[in-house]
Formats: C-alpha cells, sequence, structure tokens
C-alpha cells in the first residue's frame, strides 16, 4: 500500500491530480487495505469484571461481569441504580469514567483496592 500511496502523492506533486482528489485516493486505499486484512480478535475482550465487597455485617458481593457486556451496559445501568432511591447513595460516588477509560485503555489488574477501618473491603480487578 505504501506504494501506491507514493504514487498519488507523485501525480499531486506533478499536477496530475489535485489535492482533494489525491487525500480521496488515499482513503480509499486505506479503507481497501483494512477490508482486506484479517482483525486479530482482542483476547482482552475474553476478560471478567471482578467486583468484591466484604464487609464485617456479611453484607458480600460477589460480581463477575464479561468486559463485551460491560462497556455497553455500563452508563446505562449507572444511571438506572442512581435513579433508585435505596441505591442512589452507593452509586452516586462511582466514576462510571473511571472505569469505561480502564476498559478502552485495555488495563489489566486492580482497579479499585480499598480497606476501609472497620475491616470492609472492596476490590475491582479485570482479569
Amino acid at each position: 500500500m505504501k506504494e501506491e500511496i507514493s504514487k498519488v502523492l507523485t501525480m499531486v506533486q506533478e499536477g496530475k491530480i489535485d489535492s482533494d482528489k489525491g487525500a480521496e485516493l488515499i482513503t480509499v486505499l486505506k479503507e481497501k487495505e483494512a477490508a482486506l486484512t484479517p482483525q486479530k480478535p482482542n483476547k482482552y475482550l475474553d476478560k471478567t469484571l471482578k467486583v468484591r465487597v466484604v464487609s464485617k455485617e456479611n453484607d458480600n458481593v460477589n460480581v463477575n461481569i464479561p468486559i463485551k457486556l460491560v462497556k455497553a451496559i455500563l452508563k446505562t445501568g449507572h444511571s438506572i441504580a442512581a435513579s433508585i432511591p435505596q441505591s442512589e447513595k452507593y452509586v452516586k460516588d462511582i466514576d462510571i469514567n473511571l472505569l469505561i477509560d480502564a476498559i478502552e485503555n485495555e488495563l489489566d489488574g486492580n482497579i479499585v483496592d480499598i480497606k476501609s477501618a472497620n475491616g470492609d473491603t472492596v476490590k475491582v480487578v479485570i482479569e
């Protein structure tokens, strides 16, 4: 493809085509290459977001969500939970954008690891 792009640039330099036409041709060449190049499967999407809460009062939580679903439902689920009076106080301080950024950047491992003074723990992990 580099050779074809080089030819297009030469044609622009020589005045055979204008820069708009050259840009259009380069775009078409890149789209054609992308269509012919097999996409590698993204193994990151096979990972799981795990949320673990362990409290002294035994109000424990274990949630496992495939990464494939997380981003799609994250904002919607947070909005729904925030509108339920009983759960609003629990989700109002969760930074959803932090989790979305972690997923987009394929962060792996611990995202959140908190231990309170009374012994409660919260962990959010992608593995």
